[in-house]
């Protein structure tokens, strides 16, 4: 029987027949809407984004590459926008973050959530509103939270108790009286894998609703001058596409809005449910609609509210791979093919595990095509590596590619705009790829790419 590496299971099971990867499609240089940038075509054969021909993007900057399409990046700030109107809008700074995506959020109006002091200083670097700013993190240092307060940023969510202790004495220290969030784990099961998912109790994140944790820290922060606690926040995960998390939780902090009156006489104004929105990576997936997630959350915040005679809080959501992940494909060029007789395919191109670490970190499922040409051969069951030392460096798992894939093709991964280039590393020494933006016809670097020199600096 073949072997194939099951995403949730024993990487060195067999799988069932049943199991086995989908018939090759009809047609495969068919480019799904629903996976690739709003603005991919086919010019001469070849993958066009943003009206730029991939072949031309290969000549001038090299692959592998990441290409992110404007457009379809700024669309989705605008129908997140729409969709929460009345409601605040924080872009997730972790799924992808530089100057230029910075200023693209600045222009449409969102808000950044930043989890680190880097992050924060790319914000900072062009003049981006610390008050439109909320910082995150479960173990900000001492530097990171003076800087936050000394900059003014418009939120801090704490994530224990030490840090609200540790807020405290800052805040006191530089006459600062800072809003803050407490990061509530609310016990919601996301239907998602387990290193993506937050919200349980068994996980780094939060204070615990279910043991009292949470309802301590309103306690502990309420008794400290220094901090003004406006609101709640929750973050069940990541990758989520279906609702009803989104709902318990919901309801679950209300519920919680209702105790910390009870208790403290305390109406907290703000409500931040997250972000960890899905996308669709494959043609058998299907994103969740945004304007149906927002009428769903304020529908129930409204309705739990009203009911225990709360006035309802202002709605805070965090959206990253919903807003940058579709809009990004990673292009590569085909070094070797390998037929494994019997099994598969094995595709191996000039990047991996360095540009694109899900696959073999959480088992993420990915669409790609060839991109530098069509193709009527017979389709051919492959896995799409990369060149490094690892037996698990897989990009692809398992797709159809045409039969007469050569070396020199080019191959286009959908949906990498999110979290891949984050995530980049340069393990065997393999420089990090450039960033490049196209919109009508053009294209331009966001992001350099690395060279050996840059791979070279600082040692001694």
């Amino acid at each position: 029987m073949s072997r194939f590496v099951h995403p949730a299971g024993d990487r060195h099971a067999e799988m069932l027949p049943q199991e086995r990867p989908p018939q090759a499609p009809a047609d495969l240089n068919r480019i799904h809407p629903e996976i690739w940038p709003r603005t991919s075509g086919r010019t001469d054969g070849a993958l066009t984004i943003g009206g730029v021909d991939v072949r031309d993007l290969a000549e001038q900057y090299g692959t592998p590459l990441y290409v992110l399409d404007e457009d379809d990046v700024r669309s989705r700030m605008r129908d997140y926008a729409s969709a929460f109107a009345g409601s605040e809008v924080h872009y997730a700074g972790k799924a992808f973050l530089c100057k230029e995506m910075v200023r693209w959020l600045d222009a449409e109006g969102l808000s950044l959530d930043v989890a680190s002091g880097g992050e924060l200083a790319v914000a900072l670097a062009v003049g981006f509103p610390p008050e439109r700013i909320t910082m995150h993190g479960n173990n900000k240092s001492e530097a990171e939270l003076t800087r936050a307060l000394e900059i003014g940023v418009g939120h801090i969510v704490v994530d224990s108790y030490e840090e609200i202790a540790r807020l405290g004495y800052l805040a006191d220290k530089y006459g600062k009286r800072p809003d803050v969030m407490i990061r509530v784990t609310t016990g919601v099961e996301a239907h998602t894998h387990e290193f993506i998912a937050t919200a349980h109790d068994d996980q780094k994140f939060g204070l615990s609703l279910n043991t009292g944790a949470a309802a301590e820290a309103v306690r502990r922060i309420l008794a400290l001058p220094q901090l003004n606690l406006v609101g709640l926040h929750s973050h069940i995960g990541s990758q989520i596409v279906d609702t009803a998390g989104f709902e318990v939780a919901a309801r679950r902090l209300t519920t919680l809005l209702v105790a910390i009156k009870e208790e403290h006489g305390v109406v907290l104004p703000e409500l931040d449910l997250g972000g960890g929105y899905g996308i669709a990576y494959t043609p058998d997936e299907v994103a969740p609609d945004v304007k149906e997630i927002a009428d769903s959350l304020r529908e129930i915040v409204a309705k739990v509210c009203t009911g225990a005679g709360l006035p309802v809080p202002k709605l805070t959501v965090e959206p990253g791979r919903g807003i940058v992940g579709p809009g990004g494909i990673s292009l590569y060029t085909v070094g070797t093919v390998k037929d494994v007789e019997g099994l598969r395919t094995y595709v191996s191109v000039d990047g991996g595990m360095s540009d694109n670490v899900r696959t073999a970190l959480y088992g993420a499922e990915y669409t790609t095509l060839l991109a530098s040409r069509e193709s009527h051969a017979q389709p051919m069951l492959s896995r799409v590596v990369g060149k490094h030392c690892e037996s698990g460096d897989i990009i692809v798992r398992d797709h159809y590619l045409p039969g007469d894939l050569a070396p020199g093709d080019l191959l286009a991964v959908a949906a990498t705009g999110a979290y891949c280039r984050s995530l980049a590393s340069n393990y065997n020494y393999l420089p990090k790829p450039a960033v490049v933006a196209v919109r009508n016809g053009q294209s331009r670097v966001i992001v350099q790419g690395e060279t050996e020199d840059d791979l070279l600096r600082g040692q001694l």
